[in-house]
Protein backbone atom coordinates (compact mmCIF):
# COMPACT_ATOMS: atom_id res chain seq x y z
CA UNK A 1 0.00 0.00 0.00
CA UNK A 2 0.96 3.56 -0.69
CA UNK A 3 2.70 5.32 2.45
CA UNK A 4 0.07 8.22 3.43
CA UNK A 5 0.95 11.39 2.90
CA UNK A 6 -0.83 14.54 4.63
CA UNK A 7 -2.75 16.11 1.97
CA UNK A 8 -4.55 12.88 1.69
CA UNK A 9 -7.34 13.23 3.78
CA UNK A 10 -9.26 16.14 4.32
CA UNK A 11 -11.32 18.08 7.07
CA UNK A 12 -13.96 20.36 5.78
CA UNK A 13 -17.19 18.53 6.77
CA UNK A 14 -15.46 16.53 9.71
CA UNK A 15 -13.02 19.09 11.18
CA UNK A 16 -10.19 18.09 13.89
CA UNK A 17 -11.16 21.35 15.46
CA UNK A 18 -14.64 19.19 16.50
CA UNK A 19 -12.05 17.35 18.74
CA UNK A 20 -12.68 18.00 22.76
CA UNK A 21 -17.02 20.26 21.72
CA UNK A 22 -20.08 19.21 21.24
CA UNK A 23 -20.86 19.93 17.55
CA UNK A 24 -24.34 18.70 18.09
CA UNK A 25 -25.03 22.01 20.01
CA UNK A 26 -25.81 24.86 17.47
CA UNK A 27 -23.78 27.25 19.83
CA UNK A 28 -20.72 25.01 19.05
CA UNK A 29 -21.59 24.73 15.58
CA UNK A 30 -21.94 28.53 14.71
CA UNK A 31 -18.52 28.75 16.69
CA UNK A 32 -16.59 25.76 14.65
CA UNK A 33 -18.70 27.16 11.09
CA UNK A 34 -19.80 31.05 11.37
CA UNK A 35 -23.18 32.45 10.52
CA UNK A 36 -24.94 30.96 7.17
CA UNK A 37 -25.16 34.04 4.88
CA UNK A 38 -29.23 35.46 5.25
CA UNK A 39 -31.34 32.92 2.85
CA UNK A 40 -32.62 35.47 0.74
CA UNK A 41 -35.56 33.32 -1.22
CA UNK A 42 -37.80 35.79 -2.12
CA UNK A 43 -34.94 37.88 -3.54
CA UNK A 44 -34.60 36.39 -7.60
CA UNK A 45 -31.11 38.04 -7.32
CA UNK A 46 -29.79 35.91 -4.24
CA UNK A 47 -31.41 32.86 -5.57
CA UNK A 48 -29.89 33.49 -9.14
CA UNK A 49 -26.26 34.21 -7.45
CA UNK A 50 -26.81 30.52 -5.28
CA UNK A 51 -27.83 28.94 -7.81
CA UNK A 52 -24.90 29.72 -10.22
CA UNK A 53 -22.71 29.02 -7.22
CA UNK A 54 -23.75 25.54 -7.06
CA UNK A 55 -23.44 25.07 -10.53
CA UNK A 56 -19.89 26.80 -10.49
CA UNK A 57 -18.71 24.35 -7.56
CA UNK A 58 -19.17 20.94 -9.39
CA UNK A 59 -21.02 19.59 -6.46
CA UNK A 60 -22.44 16.21 -7.50
CA UNK A 61 -24.98 13.90 -5.26
CA UNK A 62 -22.89 12.10 -2.91
CA UNK A 63 -25.73 9.16 -2.08
CA UNK A 64 -24.57 6.92 -5.39
CA UNK A 65 -26.13 8.24 -8.65
CA UNK A 66 -24.04 11.59 -8.52
CA UNK A 67 -26.38 13.73 -10.03
CA UNK A 68 -25.04 17.20 -10.53
CA UNK A 69 -27.05 18.99 -7.46
CA UNK A 70 -27.32 22.99 -9.73
CA UNK A 71 -28.84 20.78 -12.73
CA UNK A 72 -31.78 18.67 -9.53
CA UNK A 73 -32.44 21.80 -8.18
CA UNK A 74 -33.28 23.27 -12.16
CA UNK A 75 -35.74 20.72 -12.20
CA UNK A 76 -37.60 20.87 -9.13
CA UNK A 77 -38.21 24.46 -9.68
CA UNK A 78 -38.99 24.21 -13.50
CA UNK A 79 -42.00 21.72 -11.46
CA UNK A 80 -43.50 24.68 -10.29
CA UNK A 81 -45.97 24.28 -7.06
CA UNK A 82 -44.52 24.47 -3.78
CA UNK A 83 -41.74 21.77 -3.32
CA UNK A 84 -40.59 19.75 -0.15
CA UNK A 85 -37.25 18.95 0.66
CA UNK A 86 -36.07 15.59 1.30
CA UNK A 87 -33.09 14.18 3.38
CA UNK A 88 -32.20 10.99 2.52
CA UNK A 89 -30.00 9.23 5.83
CA UNK A 90 -31.96 5.82 4.84
CA UNK A 91 -28.22 4.17 4.55
CA UNK A 92 -29.10 1.05 3.47
CA UNK A 93 -25.95 -0.01 2.39
CA UNK A 94 -24.76 -2.04 5.07
CA UNK A 95 -21.08 -0.63 4.82
CA UNK A 96 -21.58 2.56 4.77
CA UNK A 97 -21.62 4.82 7.77
CA UNK A 98 -21.55 8.53 6.67
CA UNK A 99 -24.89 9.53 7.31
CA UNK A 100 -24.74 8.29 10.77
CA UNK A 101 -21.48 9.78 11.45
CA UNK A 102 -22.92 13.04 9.87
CA UNK A 103 -26.34 13.08 11.59
CA UNK A 104 -24.23 12.50 15.32
CA UNK A 105 -21.71 14.95 14.71
CA UNK A 106 -22.47 17.92 12.79
CA UNK A 107 -26.53 17.70 12.71
CA UNK A 108 -26.45 21.49 12.30
CA UNK A 109 -24.31 21.09 9.31
CA UNK A 110 -27.16 19.09 7.64
CA UNK A 111 -29.94 21.30 8.65
CA UNK A 112 -28.20 24.06 7.31
CA UNK A 113 -27.94 22.80 3.91
CA UNK A 114 -31.21 20.95 3.61
CA UNK A 115 -32.46 25.36 4.32
CA UNK A 116 -30.45 26.60 1.63
CA UNK A 117 -31.97 24.14 -0.33
CA UNK A 118 -35.20 25.04 0.75
CA UNK A 119 -34.56 28.79 0.52
CA UNK A 120 -33.74 28.25 -2.90
CA UNK A 121 -36.52 26.47 -4.13
CA UNK A 122 -39.32 28.10 -2.13
CA UNK A 123 -40.23 25.19 0.07
CA UNK A 124 -41.74 25.45 3.63
CA UNK A 125 -41.23 22.01 4.27
CA UNK A 126 -38.17 19.79 5.36
CA UNK A 127 -38.35 15.86 5.82
CA UNK A 128 -35.09 14.12 7.26
CA UNK A 129 -35.59 10.25 6.67
CA UNK A 130 -33.85 7.73 9.01
CA UNK A 131 -33.65 4.40 9.13
CA UNK A 132 -36.69 3.18 11.97
CA UNK A 133 -34.62 -0.45 13.18
CA UNK A 134 -31.66 2.05 13.47
CA UNK A 135 -29.82 1.67 17.20
CA UNK A 136 -27.51 4.38 16.95
CA UNK A 137 -29.51 7.24 18.32
CA UNK A 138 -29.30 9.21 15.07
CA UNK A 139 -32.97 9.93 15.46
CA UNK A 140 -32.92 11.53 18.34
CA UNK A 141 -29.71 13.82 18.05
CA UNK A 142 -31.10 15.02 15.17
CA UNK A 143 -34.47 15.81 17.19
CA UNK A 144 -32.64 17.69 19.69
CA UNK A 145 -30.77 19.53 16.77
CA UNK A 146 -33.86 20.44 15.36
CA UNK A 147 -35.56 21.54 18.47
CA UNK A 148 -32.40 23.69 19.38
CA UNK A 149 -32.98 25.78 16.18
CA UNK A 150 -36.53 26.13 16.76
CA UNK A 151 -35.74 27.37 20.41
CA UNK A 152 -33.47 29.77 19.47
CA UNK A 153 -35.64 31.00 15.90
CA UNK A 154 -33.70 30.09 13.33
CA UNK A 155 -35.73 26.91 11.93
CA UNK A 156 -36.97 29.40 9.14
CA UNK A 157 -38.99 26.42 7.79
CA UNK A 158 -40.36 23.13 8.74
CA UNK A 159 -38.06 20.33 9.50
CA UNK A 160 -39.78 16.46 10.30
CA UNK A 161 -37.94 13.94 11.75
CA UNK A 162 -39.38 10.65 10.04
CA UNK A 163 -38.21 7.09 10.37
CA UNK A 164 -39.22 5.25 7.66
CA UNK A 165 -38.84 0.55 7.00
CA UNK A 166 -34.91 -0.11 6.48
CA UNK A 167 -33.93 -2.04 4.31
CA UNK A 168 -31.06 -2.00 1.35
CA UNK A 169 -33.47 -0.60 -0.65
CA UNK A 170 -35.15 1.77 1.18
CA UNK A 171 -33.39 4.89 0.47
CA UNK A 172 -33.23 4.39 -2.91
CA UNK A 173 -35.29 7.76 -3.98
CA UNK A 174 -38.39 6.51 -5.60
CA UNK A 175 -38.95 4.21 -3.15
CA UNK A 176 -38.38 6.70 -0.56
CA UNK A 177 -40.82 8.79 -2.15
CA UNK A 178 -43.25 6.23 -2.22
CA UNK A 179 -43.26 5.76 1.52
CA UNK A 180 -43.62 8.65 2.24
CA UNK A 181 -46.79 8.59 -0.42
CA UNK A 182 -48.20 5.49 2.01
CA UNK A 183 -47.50 3.64 -0.79
CA UNK A 184 -45.40 0.64 -0.32
CA UNK A 185 -41.54 1.66 -0.07
CA UNK A 186 -40.62 0.46 -3.43
CA UNK A 187 -38.92 1.66 -5.94
CA UNK A 188 -40.70 2.25 -9.68
CA UNK A 189 -40.13 2.10 -13.18
CA UNK A 190 -39.13 5.67 -14.20
CA UNK A 191 -38.49 6.14 -17.93
CA UNK A 192 -37.05 9.96 -17.68
CA UNK A 193 -35.03 10.30 -14.81
CA UNK A 194 -35.54 14.36 -14.89
CA UNK A 195 -39.25 14.14 -14.22
CA UNK A 196 -39.46 15.38 -10.46
CA UNK A 197 -40.58 13.06 -7.69
CA UNK A 198 -43.51 14.07 -5.85
CA UNK A 199 -45.06 13.57 -2.03
CA UNK A 200 -48.51 14.57 -3.00
CA UNK A 201 -49.10 16.93 -5.14
CA UNK A 202 -44.98 18.74 -3.98
CA UNK A 203 -42.08 18.25 -6.27
CA UNK A 204 -39.79 16.38 -4.12
CA UNK A 205 -35.96 17.03 -3.96
CA UNK A 206 -34.56 14.22 -2.26
CA UNK A 207 -30.52 14.90 -1.37
CA UNK A 208 -28.51 12.36 0.29
CA UNK A 209 -27.03 14.37 4.09
CA UNK A 210 -23.50 14.80 2.83
CA UNK A 211 -24.13 16.43 -0.46
CA UNK A 212 -26.39 19.66 1.94
CA UNK A 213 -23.46 19.58 4.34
CA UNK A 214 -21.73 20.54 0.99
CA UNK A 215 -24.05 22.35 0.16
CA UNK A 216 -24.17 24.15 3.49
CA UNK A 217 -20.52 25.02 2.95
CA UNK A 218 -20.62 26.42 -0.18
CA UNK A 219 -22.97 29.03 0.62
CA UNK A 220 -20.55 30.13 3.52
CA UNK A 221 -17.91 30.17 1.39
CA UNK A 222 -18.38 29.92 -2.53
CA UNK A 223 -17.72 27.83 -5.32
CA UNK A 224 -13.91 28.50 -5.74
CA UNK A 225 -13.57 27.26 -1.96
CA UNK A 226 -15.16 24.23 -2.96
CA UNK A 227 -13.28 23.07 -6.06
CA UNK A 228 -9.51 23.89 -4.16
CA UNK A 229 -10.33 20.26 -3.39
CA UNK A 230 -10.34 17.27 -5.21
CA UNK A 231 -9.67 17.21 -9.65
CA UNK A 232 -10.84 19.87 -11.89
CA UNK A 233 -13.35 17.12 -13.26
CA UNK A 234 -14.41 15.57 -9.00
CA UNK A 235 -14.09 18.90 -7.27
CA UNK A 236 -14.05 19.11 -3.53
CA UNK A 237 -14.23 16.18 -0.87
CA UNK A 238 -16.29 13.28 -0.30
CA UNK A 239 -17.03 10.76 3.01
CA UNK A 240 -15.99 7.00 2.39
CA UNK A 241 -16.33 4.11 4.79
CA UNK A 242 -13.42 1.75 4.65
CA UNK A 243 -14.38 -1.30 6.15
CA UNK A 244 -13.06 -4.99 5.79
CA UNK A 245 -9.73 -6.14 6.69
CA UNK A 246 -8.22 -3.18 8.22
CA UNK A 247 -6.72 -1.74 11.62
CA UNK A 248 -8.99 0.93 11.85
CA UNK A 249 -11.93 1.03 10.12
CA UNK A 250 -14.45 3.54 10.08
CA UNK A 251 -15.51 6.93 8.18
CA UNK A 252 -12.90 9.29 6.40
CA UNK A 253 -13.02 12.29 4.84
CA UNK A 254 -10.79 12.56 1.41
CA UNK A 255 -10.35 14.83 -1.28
CA UNK A 256 -11.71 13.40 -4.45
CA UNK A 257 -9.20 12.25 -6.70
CA UNK A 258 -7.13 10.65 -3.72
CA UNK A 259 -5.78 7.21 -4.28
CA UNK A 260 -7.37 4.16 -3.45
CA UNK A 261 -4.62 2.17 -1.97
CA UNK A 262 -3.91 5.63 0.42
CA UNK A 263 -7.43 5.93 1.59
CA UNK A 264 -6.74 1.95 2.90
CA UNK A 265 -3.46 3.04 4.19
CA UNK A 266 -5.11 5.42 6.40
CA UNK A 267 -7.64 2.96 7.61
CA UNK A 268 -4.62 0.41 8.64
CA UNK A 269 -5.05 -1.71 5.47
CA UNK A 270 -2.59 -4.68 4.93
CA UNK A 271 0.12 -5.04 2.85
CA UNK A 272 -1.09 -7.78 0.97
CA UNK A 273 -4.61 -7.65 0.11
CA UNK A 274 -6.60 -10.03 -3.01
CA UNK A 275 -8.46 -6.72 -3.50
CA UNK A 276 -10.88 -3.92 -2.65
CA UNK A 277 -14.44 -3.65 -3.32
CA UNK A 278 -15.11 0.15 -4.24
CA UNK A 279 -19.14 1.67 -4.40
CA UNK A 280 -20.71 -0.98 -1.48
CA UNK A 281 -22.54 -4.03 -2.69
CA UNK A 282 -23.59 -3.15 -5.90
CA UNK A 283 -19.93 -2.23 -6.20
CA UNK A 284 -17.09 -3.55 -8.30
CA UNK A 285 -13.83 -5.39 -6.91
CA UNK A 286 -11.12 -4.08 -8.02
CA UNK A 287 -7.52 -6.24 -7.67
CA UNK A 288 -4.21 -5.24 -6.54
CA UNK A 289 -2.87 -3.91 -9.93
CA UNK A 290 -5.73 -0.97 -9.55
CA UNK A 291 -5.31 0.22 -5.87
CA UNK A 292 -3.19 3.50 -7.21
CA UNK A 293 -6.24 4.45 -9.09
CA UNK A 294 -7.63 7.90 -7.99
CA UNK A 295 -11.12 7.86 -5.93
CA UNK A 296 -13.57 9.75 -8.51
CA UNK A 297 -15.98 8.72 -11.09
CA UNK A 298 -14.16 9.36 -14.30
CA UNK A 299 -10.74 7.44 -13.44
CA UNK A 300 -12.77 4.56 -11.49
CA UNK A 301 -15.25 4.34 -15.05
CA UNK A 302 -12.43 3.51 -16.99
CA UNK A 303 -12.32 0.50 -14.83
CA UNK A 304 -16.02 -0.32 -14.64
CA UNK A 305 -16.38 1.00 -11.40
CA UNK A 306 -18.07 4.19 -9.89
CA UNK A 307 -17.37 5.65 -6.38
CA UNK A 308 -21.29 5.10 -5.66
CA UNK A 309 -21.92 5.59 -1.89
CA UNK A 310 -18.12 6.52 -0.84
CA UNK A 311 -17.19 2.44 0.36
CA UNK A 312 -14.19 0.56 0.12
CA UNK A 313 -13.94 -3.14 1.58
CA UNK A 314 -10.75 -4.04 1.84
CA UNK A 315 -10.16 -8.38 1.63
CA UNK A 316 -7.18 -9.56 2.61
CA UNK A 317 -4.90 -12.14 1.09
CA UNK A 318 -6.09 -15.11 3.17
CA UNK A 319 -9.91 -14.67 2.48
CA UNK A 320 -11.35 -15.90 -0.65
CA UNK A 321 -13.02 -13.03 -3.05
CA UNK A 322 -15.55 -15.68 -4.90
CA UNK A 323 -16.82 -16.71 -1.11
CA UNK A 324 -17.58 -13.16 -0.25
CA UNK A 325 -19.16 -12.38 -3.54
CA UNK A 326 -21.09 -15.54 -3.08
CA UNK A 327 -22.59 -13.63 0.59
CA UNK A 328 -22.85 -10.28 -1.23
CA UNK A 329 -25.20 -11.66 -4.04
CA UNK A 330 -27.12 -13.98 -1.60
CA UNK A 331 -27.75 -10.91 0.61
CA UNK A 332 -28.94 -8.77 -2.40
CA UNK A 333 -31.13 -11.46 -3.66
CA UNK A 334 -32.87 -11.48 -0.54
CA UNK A 335 -32.99 -7.25 -0.26
CA UNK A 336 -34.72 -6.74 -3.78
CA UNK A 337 -37.64 -5.27 -4.33
CA UNK A 338 -39.47 -8.26 -5.48
CA UNK A 339 -41.35 -7.03 -8.46
CA UNK A 340 -39.98 -8.53 -11.67
CA UNK A 341 -38.31 -11.34 -12.46
CA UNK A 342 -33.98 -10.31 -13.03
CA UNK A 343 -34.74 -10.02 -9.30
CA UNK A 344 -36.97 -12.73 -8.04
CA UNK A 345 -35.45 -15.21 -10.68
CA UNK A 346 -31.91 -14.26 -11.59
CA UNK A 347 -30.45 -12.69 -8.43
CA UNK A 348 -31.11 -15.57 -6.48
CA UNK A 349 -29.58 -17.85 -9.54
CA UNK A 350 -26.76 -16.23 -9.88
CA UNK A 351 -26.10 -16.54 -5.85
CA UNK A 352 -26.81 -20.16 -6.19
CA UNK A 353 -23.91 -20.30 -9.31
CA UNK A 354 -21.73 -18.77 -7.03
CA UNK A 355 -22.10 -20.77 -3.99
CA UNK A 356 -21.44 -23.82 -6.02
CA UNK A 357 -18.01 -22.37 -7.24
CA UNK A 358 -16.83 -21.09 -3.97
CA UNK A 359 -17.46 -24.61 -1.93
CA UNK A 360 -15.48 -26.31 -5.30
CA UNK A 361 -18.83 -28.35 -6.67
CA UNK A 362 -19.52 -26.04 -10.04
CA UNK A 363 -20.06 -28.63 -13.08
CA UNK A 364 -18.83 -28.18 -16.33
CA UNK A 365 -21.50 -25.83 -17.34
CA UNK A 366 -21.24 -23.18 -13.99
CA UNK A 367 -19.13 -20.67 -15.58
CA UNK A 368 -21.21 -20.24 -18.92
CA UNK A 369 -24.44 -20.28 -16.82
CA UNK A 370 -23.54 -18.02 -14.67
CA UNK A 371 -21.96 -15.45 -17.00
CA UNK A 372 -25.06 -16.05 -19.03
CA UNK A 373 -27.87 -15.58 -16.56
CA UNK A 374 -25.74 -11.93 -16.19
CA UNK A 375 -25.93 -10.85 -19.15
CA UNK A 376 -29.57 -11.80 -19.29
CA UNK A 377 -30.25 -9.92 -15.99
CA UNK A 378 -28.36 -6.80 -16.78
CA UNK A 379 -30.60 -3.60 -17.89
CA UNK A 380 -33.78 -5.73 -17.97
CA UNK A 381 -34.75 -4.96 -14.13
CA UNK A 382 -37.71 -2.53 -13.08
CA UNK A 383 -35.04 -0.46 -11.00
CA UNK A 384 -30.80 -0.47 -10.76
CA UNK A 385 -31.08 -3.36 -8.32
CA UNK A 386 -30.11 -5.93 -10.41
CA UNK A 387 -27.92 -4.11 -12.62
CA UNK A 388 -25.49 -3.39 -9.16
CA UNK A 389 -25.13 -7.36 -8.65
CA UNK A 390 -24.26 -8.39 -11.92
CA UNK A 391 -21.86 -5.53 -11.73
CA UNK A 392 -20.55 -7.16 -8.55
CA UNK A 393 -20.36 -10.59 -9.90
CA UNK A 394 -18.63 -9.90 -13.23
CA UNK A 395 -16.29 -7.30 -11.79
CA UNK A 396 -15.50 -10.87 -9.26
CA UNK A 397 -14.83 -12.94 -12.00
CA UNK A 398 -11.89 -10.50 -13.67
CA UNK A 399 -10.33 -9.30 -10.14
CA UNK A 400 -10.29 -12.88 -8.65
CA UNK A 401 -9.85 -14.79 -11.93
CA UNK A 402 -6.48 -17.20 -10.57
CA UNK A 403 -8.75 -18.37 -7.78
CA UNK A 404 -11.42 -18.70 -9.70
CA UNK A 405 -9.72 -21.00 -12.56
CA UNK A 406 -9.17 -22.90 -9.30
CA UNK A 407 -12.65 -23.33 -7.93
CA UNK A 408 -14.11 -24.18 -11.60
CA UNK A 409 -12.01 -27.28 -11.41
CA UNK A 410 -13.15 -28.31 -8.69
CA UNK A 411 -11.21 -26.98 -5.82
CA UNK A 412 -12.38 -24.94 -3.15
CA UNK A 413 -9.28 -22.97 -1.14
CA UNK A 414 -9.13 -22.37 2.80
CA UNK A 415 -10.66 -18.65 2.41
CA UNK A 416 -13.93 -20.69 1.82
CA UNK A 417 -14.09 -21.66 5.71
CA UNK A 418 -12.95 -17.88 7.01
CA UNK A 419 -14.85 -16.13 8.95
CA UNK A 420 -16.42 -13.26 6.23
CA UNK A 421 -15.04 -9.59 6.82
CA UNK A 422 -18.40 -8.04 5.48
CA UNK A 423 -21.42 -6.77 7.79
CA UNK A 424 -23.95 -8.33 5.88
CA UNK A 425 -27.15 -7.68 8.60
CA UNK A 426 -27.95 -10.54 10.26
CA UNK A 427 -32.10 -10.40 9.54
CA UNK A 428 -31.59 -9.94 6.01
CA UNK A 429 -34.27 -11.83 4.05
CA UNK A 430 -33.16 -15.43 2.41
CA UNK A 431 -33.36 -15.26 -1.69
CA UNK A 432 -35.31 -17.06 -3.41
CA UNK A 433 -33.51 -20.20 -4.99
CA UNK A 434 -33.26 -21.20 -8.46
CA UNK A 435 -35.33 -24.06 -9.59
Amino acid sequence: MSTLTAPALASRLLSPELDGRDPTSLADHLALRGELPPLRGDDAAWVAAMLQAVADSGLSGRGGAGFPSARKLAGIRRAGGTPLVVVNAMEGEPESLKDKVLLTAVPHLVLDGAAVAAALLGARRVVVCLPADDPSGTAEVLRRAVAERARAGRSGVEVVVAARPGGYAAGEESALVEGLNDRPGLPIFRADKATPLRVGRAPALVHNAETLAHLALIARHGAAWFRSAGTAASPGTTLVTVAGAVVRPGVFEVELGCPIDVICAAAGAPDDVAGVLVGGYAGTWLGPQHLGTPFERGALAELGATTGVGVLVVLAASSCGITETARIARYMAGESAGQCGPCVFGLPALAEDLELLAVGRAGPTTMDRLRGRASLIAGRGACRHPDGVVRLVESALVAFADDLERHARGHACRGTAAPSVLNIPRNARPGRRAA
